[in-house]
């Protein structure tokens, strides 16, 4: 599998707004899911949202850390291979190196897993920082 690459990180005050992107190329199964996780300095990486479809009914599942519910949503286009997490509302502690990865296993039902031993393939991270 080709690495992952984000972008779409850098320089907001709070209230504001980013898109980020994760381009997928070599990923062909939407069952697969795609995780962003977020790390901030001198602490542990930790899941913000992620998406896939369900091999049992083939439903499109989301799921978000509490912390950012409400304020961030998880999207993809299957033709570019990319997705996307558009944060608005941005606070401070949403600062930190933001990084998407792959599944390691497929999602059969149920929402798909926002902890960082379910994932591997990782891109090389896009840092976000929320400062006035």
């Amino acid at each position: 599998q080709l690495p992952l690459v984000e972008s779409g990180g850098g320089l907001v005050q709070p209230g504001g707004s980013l898109r980020l992107s994760c381009t997928a190329s070599g990923i062909h199964s939407t069952y697969l899911p795609i995780g962003w996780f977020r790390q901030a300095p001198g602490k542990e990486r930790e899941g913000v949202s992620c998406i896939s479809d369900s091999v049992t009914d083939g439903s499109d599942t989301t799921d978000y850390a509490d912390s950012v519910k409400g304020r961030f949503t998880i999207s993809r286009d299957n033709a570019k291979s990319t997705v996307y997490v558009q944060m608005n509302n941005l606070k401070p502690e949403d600062t930190g190196v933001y990084y998407c990865a792959v599944g390691i296993n497929p999602l059969l039902d149920g929402q798909c897993p926002l902890s960082v031993d379910e994932y591997d393939n990782w891109g090389q991270g896009t840092q976000v920082t929320v400062s006035s």
